[in-house]
């Protein structure tokens, strides 16, 4: 009987192990998803794993061993709870498969809702980090404008995308920090 194993590996290893185990018969599967990666003025993507140090390992039970899995490199251990190995059921893996990418195997996250003019957003990060506003709009592949209340007056600020996130109060209503 074919059944799957979650296989815990080293860090950043997850590549390594696959190889070595694949190289020894086994059938693997490493479900990865592409990341955006921003190196020296560019930004480029890059596939990592989908659940990092873990991938599945398919085995025939009573006829291929555990053993060998342990000690193949890259491999930290074989996921257990209790005495019990943990078994992956067909059903999960056939899903994975089924919603990675058909042509490069890679996963895709969808991202969040995107924002819609006039929504409450705040500041996470940089000079204006705390500071409430409200979403104007999305200026280029990587900026939006933010209209902040500064010194008395609205005030649109250009700030990368990733400084922000949608605001609200406990009430859901919109609140608003001035930064006078």
């Amino acid at each position: 009987m074919l059944r799957w194993y979650l296989i815990y590996t080293k860090p950043l290893s997850e590549a390594i192990a696959q190889a070595n185990l694949e190289r020894q018969g086994y059938e693997v599967y490493l479900p990865r998803l592409m990341q955006w990666v921003r190196g020296c003025a560019q930004r480029r993507d890059r596939p990592i794993p989908l659940f990092p140090r873990y991938l599945f390992l398919r085995l025939r039970e009573g006829s291929q061993p555990l053993g060998p899995v342990r000690s193949s490199v890259g491999v930290s251990g074989v996921v257990r709870f209790g005495c019990r190995y943990a078994v992956v059921a067909d059903e999960v893996i056939c899903h994975l498969q089924a919603r990675a990418d058909p042509l490069t195997g890679l996963h895709r996250l969808t991202g969040p809702a995107p924002l819609v003019t006039g929504a409450p957003v705040r500041i996470t990060t940089g000079p204006f980090d705390g500071l409430e506003g409200i979403f104007q709009r999305e200026e280029g592949a990587e900026r939006v404008v933010v209209l902040l209340r500064l010194l008395g007056q609205d005030r649109p600020i250009r700030v990368p995308a990733e400084w922000i996130l949608p605001h609200c109060d406990s009430r859901g209503a919109t609140r608003r920090q001035s930064a006078w």
